[in-house]
C-alpha cells in the first residue's frame, strides 16, 4: 500500500495567515521561532530560528461532534509551499522518536483501540496496518507527549 501524508489545507492555512479566526474564534498568535520545536502543519518542516510562525487553534475535522478534537498548532506566519512529498516521511516526523497514531472513521470518530505510541522508524509500517482495516477512511499524528496534531496519513 503506498501512504499519503496531507499537511493543513492551503486555504485554511492562508485564512490563518490572514490573521482570521483559529478554531476558537481567536486570532492567531504571532511569535518569533527560537528554531527548536516549532514544526509548521503546512509545509511540515521546523520553523527556523529567527522566523515568524503562529500559534493557533486547529481542528483537524470539517465539523464539530465529539471526537472532533482541537488544539494548538504551529504554521509559518509568511506563506510555505505545503508539503507535496506525497509518500516520502516528512520532516517534521523525523524530530522524535515515536508518535502516536490513531485510526479514523469516514464519519471522522475514532476507531477504538487503533490508537497507539509507535516508534518513528515504524510509522509506516503501523500506518499501513491501520489502513488495511476497511473501517479506518485515515490516520492522524500526533504527538505521543502533548497530543498535537501533526499531519494526515491517507492511502495514496
Amino acid at each position: 500500500m503506498t501512504l499519503r501524508y496531507k499537511p493543513m489545507p492551503s486555504d485554511l492555512a492562508a485564512r490563518y495567515r490572514r490573521r482570521e479566526p483559529d478554531a476558537y474564534g481567536l486570532t492567531p498568535e504571532l511569535h518569533v521561532s527560537d528554531g527548536d520545536g516549532m514544526p509548521c502543519r503546512h509545509c511540515l518542516a521546523n520553523i527556523a530560528a529567527g522566523d515568524p510562525y503562529l500559534i493557533l487553534a486547529y481542528r483537524p475535522f470539517p465539523a464539530l461532534q465529539p471526537y472532533a478534537e482541537t488544539g494548538p498548532i504551529f504554521l509559518h506566519a509568511q506563506e510555505c509551499e505545503a508539503y507535496g512529498g506525497g509518500e516520502a516521511v516528512p520532516p517534521i516526523l523525523t524530530t522524535s522518536k515515536d508518535y502516536l497514531l490513531r485510526g479514523y472513521g469516514a464519519d471522522d470518530r475514532i476507531v477504538y483501540g487503533s490508537g497507539a505510541v509507535t516508534p518513528v522508524d515504524e510509522l509506516a509500517v503501523r500506518a499501513v496496518e491501520l489502513l488495511e482495516r476497511p473501517e479506518i477512511a485515515y490516520v492522524h499524528v500526533r504527538s505521543a507527549r502533548n497530543n498535537c496534531y501533526q499531519c494526515r496519513i491517507e492511502r495514496a
